[in-house]
């Protein structure tokens, strides 16, 4: 990654050790909160498992998770689209991630791919690539969103369910390690809610913000997280993926 020494914070943040959606509006906006809390989640419980050697930090915007992985990888290369009004001072590489990667065969440990794959037109042609990239024994760790507004229009291409990224996975050989729905119908709603009334002068950001804090608070009760977890079979917010080659 370049300028490290420039990277700080973006979207995710640390507060009493642990990895949260940051509260400041200009990285994650009021309504996506809850959202961005749950994905923030994972990462910090899978990262410190599976994240190793050289990693690839694919389509890495401001490679928000860097604090998190930075002690478990030897190195990180950060590819990511051009941005013609803000250049990333992070890449390493800007290139089109819809084509062939410019990468050597088995290259890297590790490939990062987080709120990505539903931006890519051809996500078979992505799979192939970063199997390709990786070393035996290397993973690919990721999330996606399933439940979910569309966003950074025009380039939102897609929802997958769990057998479409299973199916995806598996057919370019990857050996599955972890699938999992993310989140379930409490927080589909809470998140719809909050990004339907956030705009609403005066009270709309408030709202958000409680009915987000809320639902979060009723989802680590007893009744709530067994709720959320059994309605995630049928209502994924999202799904979080790591696989093998």
């Amino acid at each position: 990654m370049k300028n490290r020494n420039l990277w700080k914070p973006s979207k995710f943040v640390y507060l009493k050790k642990k990895l949260i959606a940051s509260r400041d509006p200009k990285e994650v906006g009021i309504s996506s909160r809850l959202g961005a809390d749950i994905v923030a989640k994972e990462y910090h419980d899978q990262l410190p498992l599976f994240a190793k050697g050289k990693m690839l930090d694919l389509g890495c915007g401001k490679v928000p998770l860097f604090e998190t992985y930075k002690n478990f990888v030897s190195d990180n290369i950060c590819i990511d689209w051009a941005n013609s009004s803000h250049k990333n001072p992070y890449l390493d590489l800007e290139h089109n991630i819809n084509e062939s990667l410019p990468l050597s065969n088995e290259e890297f440990d590790t490939v990062l791919l987080s709120d990505v794959l539903e931006h890519i037109k051809e996500p078979r042609a992505l799979w192939a690539e970063m199997y390709r990239v990786l070393k035996p024994g290397g993973v690919v760790i990721l999330n996606v969103p399933f439940f979910y507004w569309i966003h950074e229009e025009p380039y939102d291409y897609y929802r997958y369910t769990r057998y479409a990224l299973e199916s995806m996975a598996t057919d370019v050989g990857f050996k599955i390690r972890l699938l999992k729905p993310i989140g379930g119908s409490p927080e589909i709603v809470a998140d719809i809610i909050a990004k339907n009334i956030v705009e609403l002068r005066w009270i709309g950001p408030g709202l958000a913000k409680f009915i987000q804090w809320a639902t979060a608070v009723f989802v680590r009760t007893t009744i709530g997280g067994k709720f959320s977890l059994s309605s995630a079979e049928r209502f994924p917010f999202g799904y979080f993926m790591i696989v093998e080659k």
